[in-house]
């Protein structure tokens, strides 16, 4: 699931292929688990589960699937151990890439990883070679058409406390603080507002533009990333790729 672009955001929210949700629901079901053995398998006392569940049901994840994570998770139904890591690097052409991983193997991970990067003429660099270009940001996307104007909107955010709103013919961006995000997606909720995707990002400063002939090979990495099932969220500073 690639981090930033409120474009693929949509798309697979509303995708209808079984094996790409499938797929979805199978690194959601991960992240839980990591939450739960972190904070509990409460979400009302443990915020980051909240937040979790709250982003797998943006992603149509059926409740039995959730509570049967949970379940696992807490070690009623048997449990994996997954360890979180962070990879940074570069992509073709200087393209800035941070791929966030769960895995039960990290030598394998890492070693999918850096062929990756290897393969399509990028490197694996050290930790902060990369992520100094990007801030952590909370990011609600809410998709046009609700009978909400721009004006609207505005007043909305500001209300529950956001830092700033993007607008554009597709969607409303709306920016938090990691800290206020809980906040203001809570505002959200409360007053009705639906939203397409709620999450705390890396979102980069600046973007680049790849040449016609490097955005293919920058797709196919991301692709490939994409499909490894120890990835969990990819961030990139790439203006004109969409997933």
């Amino acid at each position: 699931m690639s981090g930033h672009n409120k474009w693929s955001k949509i798309k697979n929210v509303k995708a209808k292929n079984e094996a790409q949700n499938a797929k979805i629901y199978t690194k959601i079901g991960r992240e839980i688990a990591v939450a739960v053995k972190t904070g509990g398998a409460d979400p009302q006392s443990n915020s980051k589960l909240k937040n979790i569940i709250a982003k797998a049901k943006s992603f149509n994840m059926p409740n039995d699937n959730i509570t049967r994570a949970i379940k696992k998770a807490n070690g009623e139904l048997g449990a994996v151990n997954y360890e979180s890591q962070i990879y940074e690097g570069y992509g073709t052409s200087g393209s800035a890439v941070i791929v966030y991983t769960l895995t039960d193997n990290k030598n394998r991970t890492a070693s999918d990883v850096r062929h990756l990067f290897d393969k399509f003429g990028g490197s694996l660099g050290a930790p902060g070679s990369v992520s100094y270009m990007f801030n952590k940001k909370g990011v609600i996307i809410i998709e046009k058409g609700n009978g909400i104007s721009d004006d609207d909107m505005m007043m909305h955010a500001l209300e529950a406390g956001a830092d700033d709103v993007e607008i554009d013919d597709l969607a409303f961006t709306v920016y938090t603080s990691p800290e206020a995000f809980d906040g203001v997606r809570d505002y959200f909720d409360t007053n009705g507002i639906a939203y397409v995707s709620a999450s705390v990002d890396m979102v980069p400063t600046n973007y680049i533009t790849l040449p016609d002939d490097k955005i293919g090979t920058f797709s196919k990495m991301m692709e490939l990333l994409n499909d490894n099932d120890d990835v969990q969220d990819i961030y990139h500073n790439v203006e004109n790729y969409e997933e």
